[in-house]
This record gives C-alpha cells, sequence and structure tokens, in this order.
C-alpha cells in the first residue's frame, strides 16, 4: 500500500505540475492578449485623431501643405521649389516650382471635405444627393479660386497650375463623379488635379525637363570643348604648314648652294687643270 501510495501522489504531483504548465501559459497569453488589445485601442486612437485633422479647416490646410512639400522634398532639390510663394496682390500659393524656362509653377493643396463627409455619411439617398450636390459647388469653387489667384503670367507664373488634393478618396470621388465632371471642368479653368499617388507621374514632365536642359548644357559644354580643340589643331596645323614651308624653302636652298658649290668645285677643278704651273710640272719630272 505505501508502494501504491507513493505512485498515487507521484501521478498526481505529474499532473498538478503539468496543470500548473498549463495555467501559467494560459496567463501569459492573457497578458499578451490584453497587450495587444492596447496596442489596437491606441491605433484606433490615432486614427481617430487622424481623422480629426480633416475636420478642422485649418489642421487640414497645414496637413495638405506639409505632405506636399514633403513629395516634393523626395524627388526635387530644395533650390527649384519655394514654399509660400507669395505674389503681389498678397496671395500666397503653398509650392511654386520652378522651370528650366524661368516660370513658376503655382500648386496649392485645396479639397472640400465637410460636405464630402456628410455625403458619405448621410443613410438616406436625399440626404447624399443634396451633399453631393454641395460638394461639387465646393470643389468648383475651389478650383475657381486657385485659377484667379494663383495663374499669374505677369508674374512670372505658368498658364497653369495644379490643385493638389491629399486624400485620395476625396481625389477619387471628384475624378470618378458621374453627376458632373469635375476634371474637365478643371482643365477648363486651366488646372490639373493631383492627388498623392499621382502627382509625381504629373510632374514627370517637369523632371525630364530638366534632365534634357541638363543634357544639353553638358552637350554644350563638350561642344565648346570640341570647338576649342578644332581652333587650337588648326593653329597646330598652321604652325606645322609653316614649318614645313620653311622646311621645303631650306631643303630648296640647300640644294642651291649644293648645286653651286659642286659648279665652283668644277670650276676650280677646271682652273687647276689649265693653270701654267700645273702644266709645266710634267716636264720637271722628266727632267729629274
Amino acid at each position: 500500500m505505501t508502494g501504491q501510495l507513493k505512485e498515487i501522489r507521484g501521478s498526481v504531483d505529474g499532473t498538478s505540475k503539468a496543470m500548473n504548465q498549463q495555467i501559467s501559459s494560459f496567463t501569459k497569453e492573457t497578458v499578451q492578449i490584453r497587450e495587444d488589445m492596447k496596442q489596437v485601442q491606441e491605433v484606433m486612437k490615432s486614427i481617430s485623431s487622424f481623422q480629426e485633422i480633416f475636420r478642422s479647416p485649418k489642421l487640414r490646410g497645414e496637413w495638405g501643405e506639409e505632405s506636399l512639400e514633403h513629395i516634393l522634398n523626395e524627388y526635387f532639390p530644395k533650390e527649384l521649389y519655394t514654399t509660400q510663394h507669395l505674389f503681389s496682390s498678397g496671395e500666397q500659393v503653398d509650392v511654386a516650382l520652378k522651370l528650366p524656362n524661368g516660370r513658376i509653377l503655382p500648386i496649392d493643396a485645396k479639397f472640400s471635405y465637410d460636405n464630402y463627409r456628410k455625403m458619405v455619411e448621410s443613410e438616406s439617398e436625399e440626404d447624399k444627393k443634396l451633399f453631393r450636390k454641395k460638394f461639387i459647388e465646393d470643389t468648383k469653387l475651389k478650383i475657381q479660386e486657385i485659377a484667379s489667384k494663383y495663374i499669374l503670367p505677369s508674374e512670372g507664373t505658368t498658364d497653369q497650375a495644379i490643385m493638389y488634393i491629399p486624400a485620395e478618396a476625396v481625389y477619387y470621388e471628384i475624378t470618378m463623379m458621374r453627376e458632373e465632371d469635375l476634371a474637365r471642368y478643371a482643365r477648363s479653368k486651366k488646372i490639373i488635379l493631383a492627388s498623392p499617388n499621382n502627382i509625381l507621374l504629373t510632374l514627370s514632365a517637369v523632371n525630364h525637363w530638366y534632365k534634357d536642359v541638363q543634357i544639353t548644357k553638358k552637350t554644350q559644354d563638350i561642344l565648346k570643348r570640341l570647338t576649342k580643340v578644332q581652333q587650337d589643331g588648326k593653329k597646330i596645323m598652321d604652325d606645322f604648314r609653316k614649318l614645313g614651308s620653311h622646311l621645303k624653302n631650306a631643303l630648296s636652298s640647300y640644294d642651291n648652294s649644293e648645286k653651286r658649290l659642286s659648279l665652283f668645285g668644277d670650276r676650280v677643278e677646271r682652273l687647276l687643270d689649265n693653270s701654267p704651273e700645273e702644266k709645266q710640272l710634267p716636264a720637271e719630272d722628266n727632267d729629274k
């Protein structure tokens, strides 16, 4: 019986240890789940606060300006654009992008969110139609505002401007609107609509333009250097031809001198042959 009691006690102890391990593991998992829930709640709070940004017109404008500057800063040097560019009228455009031809391209972050939010959150179709109509009117006013305030060729701007919409959902609603073609209306006012996903595609032409200008400048520098090399080559060729001419003249003079010396030598030799002394020398030799 003592042996059986030991076996039973050992079995109970093993079962107790297994249960304790399971309870400990369960407790750890529960604590981890609780921590994960806290993180989810924090994320939800941040999302809620992010939505509050779009509710406030001031914060909405600051968000649009900051996101626009961040995107441009990633792909364009700082010296190619200025923020809060001031016109003589006192109006300020969010970004003025400098172009290779000396003009500036106005880019302004604007979008109407209040009526868009009401339109999305409305439950009845009548309310949706009402707020959609107001949203269309608000968007048109924003387009007109950019066209009238920032397209100023007399102050060095292009005849077009970009309306940057920092919310993809709002941009999609504007460009895919069935009731009215807002994109065509914007083009009629010489306004280009852009979102965070496609603004770089919109500005790619400017980027390629700068690259073409750089290539053209480098090509012109190369051509200038080649022209200078060509001019130096011509000078060297002229000097070489002069040297060749001098060498030809020297060779000609040498040949003439050689001929004259040869003739002079022949004459001297003839004179010596015909001199009396030379003729008498053989007789004297005979006498000896």
